[in-house]
């Protein structure tokens, strides 16, 4: 867990955090801007508090 960003988008959308992590991991081999849009994320969601 790096800034929350995969645990932020399973609680939106009721989804098990563990699953998000593994699909973030497996974009790593799909071409594609994956990590900018990681990097996005994090910037744009909001804190928990």
């Amino acid at each position: 867990m790096i800034a929350g960003v995969c645990a932020g988008i399973a609680r939106r959308f009721g989804w098990d955090p563990t699953l998000v992590r593994v699909l973030a991991v497996a974009s790593i081999f799909i071409p594609g801007p994956q990590f900018l849009a990681y990097i996005a994320f994090w910037i744009l969601m909001p804190n928990e508090d």
